[in-house]
């Protein structure tokens, strides 16, 4: 699921409403906001309009989960034993930027305005495992990671791949945030872009959903940042966020067929992997009598071309092969038809035994 991220209290409504119903337009199902930046005095005046936007959510048929932390309860003088507070702003679920004792988590879950709880997954302790020892309804409990506005802070990959594969494990939905190029803010004061990985702050937008739709870890993608632009909303909502999808620029001269050969199948790569190619092999069980003449033959195959055996090829005619490194093609059995795109070269190994994937084309190679 895609999400967007809104803070009411440093909007116009008008501008918040119209980034909502942009949101839904494209298929976005999720929004973000939280009530951690309340300063006192102010609390009805952010209440009241953080209520109108969540509801206008709700009519778009969009999630929303609202960031809390136990201050928020005090300041709000709100007892966690009755959610309804939120549930009457319209919120579906509530987010815990910090922790209670595990019991009182587990309790949430049981309360009766069926709110999910939210629990913050950028952590590697065992938060998740003391909540899960006071017997909570998991089926009430997600995980989302946290986004970070300050340049350098966000979270290592390998790091990041050791909590979502933990809290992954134990059965959670996982959430995590990517960063928009054209917003101008989030709920801090200051803001260096907003996202999860540090590696992601300058990638664009469809890369950074990429990168997570590649590493199988991740359900919802939310942008935290707003407001994303409408071209980056639209790309989002035209990436398959249930696999990988590499984005293709097709050789001079490549033929209609060789073109529908990559783009018109659903490509798995073989169980018995090798060092050298991915292997789309079923594919070529359509072409068997189709003509595959030879067309770009060339000497040499690099990281990140596709190829397909051609007539010469015998049995292995129609195969599609991406490569993963430098092989000779002297034979002329294989044609290269295309090249993945130079910044997505680091998601081929993201391809494993059984993996699947489709190409798209695109409009041009950065």
């Amino acid at each position: 699921m895609l999400g967007i991220s809104i803070y009411p209290y440093k909007e116009k409504i008008a501008e918040t409403i119209a980034y909502i119903d942009l949101a839904a337009k494209y298929g976005f199902g999720r929004v973000f906001t939280n009530l951690l930046m309340i300063d006192k005095g102010e609390e009805k005046q952010v209440i009241t309009v953080l209520k109108t936007a969540i509801q206008y959510a709700r009519k778009r048929k969009m999630e929303v989960i609202l960031d809390l932390n136990p201050a928020v309860f005090d300041q709000l003088d709100i007892s966690y034993h009755d959610l309804s507070f939120f549930k009457e702003m319209g919120a579906t679920g509530i987010r815990l930027d910090s922790s209670f004792d595990g019991l009182v988590e587990s309790l949430i879950t049981f309360d009766q305005t069926d709110l999910d709880l939210e629990v913050n997954i950028s952590n590697d302790t065992y938060y998740l495992e003391n909540v899960l020892s006071y017997q909570p309804n998991k089926k009430r409990i997600i995980g989302c990671h946290n986004f970070y506005p300050q340049r350098f802070t966000g979270l290592d990959y390998d790091y990041f791949i050791k909590c979502s594969e933990k809290y992954k494990k134990l059965g959670l939905r996982t959430a995590a945030f990517v960063n928009s190029h054209e917003a101008s803010h989030g709920p801090h004061p200051y803001t260096d872009g907003l996202c999860t990985l540090e590696s992601h702050r300058d990638l664009p937008i469809t890369l950074q959903a990429k990168h997570f739709i590649a590493t199988g870890l991740i359900d919802d993608i939310i942008i935290a940042n707003a407001f994303a632009s409408e071209d980056e909303i639209k790309a989002l909502s035209q990436l398959l966020t249930n696999q990988l999808q590499f984005d293709v620029v097709f050789s001079e001269g490549a033929t209609a067929l060789e073109k529908e050969i990559v783009l018109e199948h659903q490509h798995f790569n073989r169980g018995d992997i090798n060092s050298y190619s991915i292997r789309s092999t079923f594919v070529k069980l359509n072409y068997q009598t189709s003509d595959l003449p030879t067309n770009n033959t060339v000497e040499a195959v690099t990281l990140g071309d596709i190829t397909v055996g051609n007539n010469r090829f015998g049995q292995y005619k129609g195969e599609l092969n991406i490569v993963k490194q430098e092989m000779p093609n002297g034979k002329g059995e294989k044609n290269l038809v295309a090249k993945i795109k130079s910044d997505e070269l680091f998601l081929i190994p993201y391809v494993k035994p059984w993996t699947k994937f489709q190409f798209r084309e695109a409009n041009h190679d950065e």
